[in-house]
């Protein structure tokens, strides 16, 4: 993923929120109802899609995965 947002103080207070931290390809694709694993997988590869990969895995955080989706 070559477009992934600054760390500014507000992102870092979300990252640091265990409730809204999901780590996983399943644990967003639960957050999302009944999205596939190969949904979330093709999103990811969206580059205006809040999901990034650092180390190999996939993170999102919940508040923006669902601003992201409104917006859509």
């Amino acid at each position: 993923m070559t477009d992934i947002p600054p760390f500014d103080r507000w992102r870092l207070d979300e990252l640091l929120d265990p409730k809204d931290m999901l780590w996983g390809l399943k644990a967003i694709a639960n957050a999302r109802g009944g999205v596939s694993v190969d949904t979330v997988r093709r999103l990811a590869k969206s580059s205006s899609a809040p999901i990034s990969r650092p180390a190999g895995r996939y993170f999102a955080s919940r508040r923006e995965l669902n601003a992201w989706l409104r917006a859509k």
